[in-house]
């Protein structure tokens, strides 16, 4: 098993990091949705403390992923596609890059903003944002578009990756690499 990209395939851990962040975004998707229907009680509140949680995870998850992405670059695409679907795949992992660093940052300035200490897993972490409303209103609109933006993109790139049947997937899901 390789552990790094290779010219033609993608290495182990880049497959781990990828299915670890689609796991967690689909899993912090469903969390946040069931928490914007719920009020706010005692009974829930360590709902928004996992959530809170789990968003920061992914975000140290995405640094990782980032540095690894530099330290191992991914193969290049699939020879025989279109230039114009490469071009827009490239541009959809940018924006997925941007997104899921975006998404749990404006979270965390709006939580900062509330008054209330930002916690991972019990450890208290700096407040990145002054305590007022305005900041507070502003950081948590922002992150409710942008989790909405991230949701529709995931599924474009869901459906773009079951209609390419090029390889692509293939090498995502086994690391083998694309038949000749």
């Amino acid at each position: 098993m390789r552990l790094r990209n290779g010219p033609d395939r993608f290495g182990a851990v880049s497959r781990a990091l990828h299915w670890l962040m689609a796991a967690g975004v689909l899993a912090m998707l469903g969390l946040g949705t069931a928490l914007t229907r719920m009020e706010v009680s005692l009974s829930n509140l360590w709902l928004y403390g996992l959530h809170k949680s789990l968003g920061l995870v992914l975000l140290a998850l995405l640094l990782v992923r980032l540095g690894w992405h530099a330290a191992s670059p991914p193969p290049p695409p699939l020879a025989g596609g279109a230039a114009w679907k490469n071009r827009l795949a490239r541009l959809a992992h940018r924006a997925f890059y941007g997104l899921l660093l975006a998404v749990p940052l404006t979270g965390w300035v709006g939580s900062a903003a509330t008054g209330i200490d930002v916690q991972l897993f019990g450890l208290t972490l700096p407040r990145i944002a002054p305590v007022s409303v305005p900041w507070e209103t502003a950081a948590f609109a922002a992150h409710g578009i942008l989790t909405k933006a991230l949701a529709v993109l995931a599924a474009l790139h869901v459906g773009a990756a079951l209609l390419r049947r090029d390889g692509t997937m293939r090498r995502m899901l086994t690391g083998a690499a694309t038949p000749p």
